[in-house]
């Protein structure tokens, strides 16, 4: 066969057999492992972690952790019995057993603490993790209340040879990075704007006993930041590093609209608008009531991002970790244009009339495992990679990140544990990501414009009584 990018139908249908089997090995062995994960990692090179929190989201990092080998799980905490004993038949390691948190990390033989317990108590246990000196993952949002942001950052000074990331996974995807640098490298020209949305129908689902039920956590403000903690705040960390930049104010409105008559108090619709500077601007949608999502051709429901420059734009989703992984489209402007200052007169034409653009396809953001190496492929290998850059061309088919980013993330978490790394989601990218959420939550309580410098006093009286109140006991 020809070795072009321009496959015809004809050819392609002469690998489909081959394309079909071959394609499902390589994604299969590339979800397991991926590229770096070696499966013969010795004891001694593996950071040896307790989990705290072995609910949903606890037992669903179990399941990303059993396949990485640069950590090893000790020890596992949980209140509910049942839990803690199906969270240790998932990863399997015969861990220790703790219900209360403590205790797991007063244990010797655990170097590293990842926290999955509900938002409300992120900073009490991350705090106490980095005072007993261990490594800690700790899951978005990082911090709950204003005070935390305060107390957090005065503590950190005290643990700078410690690790302590975020799960703000989305910097550790290969589509997300690839991303920025076409930001970075101007090859969307301007970024001007971005919008994001996060859809489900149904949302969230009051469970049987109400507030008194752990596992309805989520539909309590006195427990979680709602919709917007949860779901905004990785949207919101995106526009944060897409643009460079923190947010000037934050408006928003939100409604308890649909499940209004279950008990919860959190939204069931939040619309929020944040601006950066130089009038940049980040707009985020979540409802609870259709699932719809028009990025990618509405292909991929619920989720999605949209970075808009002038001369281009790109969609991406992040996929749903199991099922589905990253994916993007780029979208080149037809006629890009620049924010800059014009230095030619131009000549416009009042009314109504208007022209529209054409049609245009979005082009796939080729990873490198998708680029045809003649000189060292295989010739099936190089064969299925033609194959799927016509089908890619053609938009039949788009490339797929080949390792879920949450296992990235939490391998990059081990290596910057032993080698003294520095975490692309950090602690300040964690707390501009938290301010976000709280200010986000005041705007729309307030209803009103809520400028991101209010954080510098909000809570700053709480951290101030705490330092009085410990020093009395310390006198």
């Amino acid at each position: 066969m020809a070795q072009n990018d321009d496959l015809t139908r004809r050819d392609v249908m002469k690998l489909a057999g081959a394309a079909g089997i071959t394609a499902a090995a390589v994604t299969t062995a590339a979800t397991v492992a991926g590229p770096g994960f070696v499966k013969a990692h010795a004891q001694s090179n593996q950071i040896r972690y307790g989990l705290i929190g072995t609910g949903s989201r606890g037992t669903y990092l179990l399941s990303r952790l059993a396949k990485i080998d640069n950590g090893h799980c000790a020890a596992l905490c949980d209140l509910d019995a049942n839990s803690l004993d199906k969270a240790a038949s998932v990863i399997g390691t015969n861990p220790k057993k703790y219900n209360d948190y403590r205790e797991l990390l007063a244990d010797k033989n655990v170097d590293a603490a990842i926290v999955a317990v509900p938002l409300y108590e992120h900073f009490p246990v991350t705090r106490d993790a980095l005072q007993a000196g261990k490594h800690v993952f700790c899951e978005k949002s990082l911090v709950f209340k204003p005070e935390e942001v305060h107390a957090l950052r005065g503590l950190a000074p005290q643990h700078g040879k410690q690790v302590l990331q975020v799960g703000l996974q989305r910097r550790y995807s290969h589509y997300f990075q690839a991303t920025r640098q076409m930001v970075e490298k101007g090859i969307l020209g301007d970024v001007t704007h971005i919008h994001a949305m996060w859809h489900r129908n149904p949302g969230w689902v009051m469970r049987p006993g109400g507030k008194s039920n752990p596992r309805n956590w989520r539909l309590f403000r006195e427990f979680s930041g709602g919709l917007t903690a949860e779901l905004a705040s990785h949207q919101v960390d995106v526009a944060d590093w897409m643009f460079g930049a923190q947010p000037e104010f934050v408006m928003g409105l939100g409604g308890l609209d649909t499940w209004k008559n279950d008990g919860r108090d959190i939204f069931d619709n939040i619309q929020l608008i944040f601006q950066y500077p130089g009038g940049r601007k980040m707009t985020f949608s979540a409802i609870s009531t259709n699932s719809h999502c028009p990025f990618l051709g509405a292909s991929r429901p619920e989720f999605g991002i949209c970075i808009m420059g002038t001369a281009g734009a790109v969609e991406i989703n992040i996929g749903d970790g199991q099922k589905t992984l990253p994916t993007a489209l780029w979208y080149r402007e037809p006629r890009p244009t620049s924010i800059s200052p014009a230095t030619e007169k131009t000549i416009t034409e009042a009314g109504a009339t208007f022209a529209l653009a054409g049609p245009r396809k979005g082009l796939p953001i080729r990873m490198p495992q998708y680029e045809v190496d003649k000189d060292n492929d295989s010739f099936i290998t190089r064969e299925l990679k033609y194959a799927r850059l016509w089908l890619y061309q053609k938009g039949v088919m788009i490339p797929e990140e080949d390792v879920n980013p949450v296992d990235t993330e939490l391998q990059s978490f081990f290596h910057d544990s032993m080698t003294g790394g520095h975490p692309k989601a950090d602690m300040e990218v964690g707390l501009a990501d938290s301010t976000a959420v709280i200010l986000a939550n005041v705007a729309m309580d307030e209803n009103r414009r809520v400028y991101f410098n209010e954080i510098q006093n909000l809570g700053k009286d709480k951290v101030n009584d705490a330092l009085k109140e410990e020093a009395k006991h310390t006198a």
